[in-house]
């Protein structure tokens, strides 16, 4: 009786160890920057009005400056920040000497009207701030109640260089999770991996200090896809693009890229048997191959300065820039070698495109912000707008990125209003929640019905 059950129990074991773990709930998860599609679409509804008192579960301080979107799981909230060790100094203003006023008829021979322009302009200019010690923190909170529940630093440093005053940071790169480690990406102070519960797992610094066009600051998240996490190093060195084994931090390949300063993250998807690993440049937007980082397919004309993610839309990926000379390319994912100027491309839009939100994609419809608040939606098959440039009921201005849920889409504005739209072929507004002395960076994330909003310094929950 005893053999037997052993016999028993070992069979019963082996049976349980061979049951799959049940897949996650994704309506419950938002485990990396764009969600758990990376389309900024959510699972479940959200409430569709509130103030700063009204219809607030809970709202959290959260210390130091980081424009980090959370990243949620289970019932646990993840963000990272960073604290300075003493106040920021002001950068001081360039010193600028007026060269003595020459007569009219000398005037402009010497100098064409851009230099002068470009002298001008020195005296406008700021000098690089000085840095001071920062504390690189990773905060984990409690998703119902808001309560910290574990706080670590990551790192203690001197920043070699700054950010943008108003618009970056030091933590501005969202964490990613599976489920089992949080991967916390702190640019060129390093990658830190912890477990759920706040143990550091393994950490890696990459001998890299990037310099970022005109000091705006880094980042870009970090993504994971099977056993594989993907980084991107594009600044004004030597730009970069590698993976890593999740589990270990051993380096699985590394590909230089001919690429400025970019702050997009890579998108990463599957197309007949193969993984691509799609990134946005200046010069190209490119496909890797995740198996082996080889190169797969290349195409230009993009235009400058790419932040948004790519999105998919079927057999195509469709990417975006609005600096100077915006565009925006539905590129075919079944192609090989330099797609430039072919019929690879799909189709191409020069209006209206985003400079830094990212779109939501939607039952075959693009949702595309500007950063000067014009909407625009647009038929991911054929490029063509359902409307177009559609100006908001107030003059904002939006670094946050857009967010859909349950047929309504949420824009999170500079000036603290949270505008909610209503999706699908007709512009249509729903409500303007004001939310007086606060600005949104950080995107906002909608799980289980309810909405997360951080600000420059607070983190809200909103549930009706």
């Amino acid at each position: 009786m005893k053999r037997s059950f052993l016999f028993c129990a070992g069979i019963l074991g082996l049976t349980l160890a061979a049951t799959p773990s049940p897949p996650p709930d994704f309506d419950e998860q938002w485990p990396n920057w764009r969600g758990p599609d990376n389309t900024g679409m959510a699972r479940t509804g959200a409430p569709v009005r509130w103030t700063t008192t009204e219809n607030v579960k809970w709202k959290t301080p959260i210390p130091g400056k980081g424009h980090s979107t959370p990243i949620i799981w289970e019932d646990r909230i993840y963000l990272t920040t960073a604290i300075p060790a003493a106040p920021m100094p002001e950068p001081r203003r360039r010193e600028f000497t007026r060269p003595p006023r020459r007569p009219r008829a000398e005037r402009g021979q010497e100098r064409p009207g851009r230099e002068l322009r470009r002298r001008r302009g020195e005296r406008r200019r700021r000098m690089p701030m000085a840095q001071v010690e920062h504390k690189f923190e990773v905060l984990c909170l409690d998703k119902n109640t808001g309560k910290t529940l574990w706080r670590n630093t990551a790192v203690v440093e001197t920043p070699h260089e700054g950010y943008h005053r108003r618009y970056g940071s030091f933590a501005s790169n969202s964490a990613v999770t599976d489920g089992r480690y949080l991967y916390a990406f702190f640019g060129s102070r390093g990658l830190y991996v912890y477990g759920l519960g706040g143990k550091l797992a393994w950490k890696k610094n990459f001998g890299v200090k990037m310099k970022m066009r005109n000091g705006f600051g880094e980042g870009t998240a970090p993504v994971l896809h099977g056993d594989a996490l993907v980084l991107n190093f594009d600044h004004e060195g030597q730009s970069f693009i590698l993976a890593l084994d999740k589990n270990t931090g051993t380096e699985l390949w590394r590909r230089d890229r001919d690429e400025r300063s970019t702050w997009t993250t890579p998108l990463i998807t599957e197309y007949a048997g193969t993984t691509q690993v799609i990134v946005t440049g200046d010069n190209k937007v490119r496909s890797y191959d995740l198996a082996n980082g080889d190169l797969i397919w290349e195409c230009g004309g993009l235009g400058t300065n790419p932040v948004p993610l790519p999105v998919r839309h079927q057999d195509t990926v469709i990417v975006m820039t609005g600096h100077r000379s915006p565009n925006m390319l539905a590129i075919r994912l079944d192609r090989k070698g330099d797609l430039t100027d072919t019929d690879a491309v799909l189709w191409t839009n020069q209006r209206g495109n985003a400079y830094t939100a990212s779109p939501v994609y939607a039952d075959g419809k693009l949702y595309v912000l500007t950063d000067r608040g014009m909407i625009s939606c647009f038929d991911a098959g054929t490029g063509k707008p359902f409307y177009q440039q559609q100006r908001l009921p107030n003059p904002y201005q939006f670094k946050a990125s857009p967010l859909g849920s349950d047929g309504r889409l949420y824009l999170a504005s500079e000036q603290g209003d949270v505008i909610v739209l209503k999706m699908g072929e007709q512009y249509e507004v729903v409500a303007v929640n004001s939310m007086p002395d606060h600005f949104f960076i950080s995107s906002p994330v909608v799980v289980d019905n309810q909405l997360f909003l951080r600000s420059q310094d607070t983190l809200y929950c909103i549930g009706e």
